[in-house]
């Protein structure tokens, strides 16, 4: 009798043990996960974002709000994990220079009636150029009279 409870003792120890790893493991992956999914849907969804008309007629770079905070939820929503409850917020977003910041907590096995956001991950990204304007451009920007744009060529 004393062998046979010693090994349901041990047998119990081992599954809490086992559940307890698990747990640990779910967060610590959970975060580098959520990081990295939050990382490329941003950078990706801000590409998607970028307004090319704006950039043709003014040389600089813009980004569209609403269309980057739809390309930024659709992208999340199918590359997330459905076992985990997620919150999103954008708290800035700049269309010129372009600029966001994005807070996504998400819930992990240990959140209790989803009560407490476990793993917070804050993102901020910028669109970055190595682009010096065209002096022609810069030039028909200041100058309203300026015929640059016009399809002739400049006087030298």
């Amino acid at each position: 009798m004393n062998k046979g409870m010693l090994t349901v003792g041990i047998i119990l120890l081992m599954i809490i043990i086992l559940l307890i790893i698990n747990i640990i493991n779910n967060y610590e992956t959970g975060g580098e996960l959520d990081y990295y999914l939050v990382k490329e849907t941003t950078e990706a969804a801000m590409q998607d974002a970028i307004d090319v008309e704006y950039y043709r007629m003014n040389s600089l770079i813009r980004i569209d709000k609403e269309k980057f905070v739809e390309n930024f939820l659709r992208r999340f929503a199918d590359n997330v994990d459905s076992t985990r409850s997620y919150n999103i917020k954008f708290y800035d977003i700049n269309e010129v220079p372009p600029k966001v910041s994005v807070k996504v907590d998400s819930m992990t096995v240990l959140s209790i009636n989803n009560q407490a956001a476990d793993i917070s991950t804050t993102y901020d990204a910028i669109i970055e150029s190595n682009y010096i304007g065209d002096p022609h451009t810069e030039l028909s920007l200041q100058d309203v009279t300026s015929d640059v744009g016009v399809g002739t060529v400049p006087q030298e």
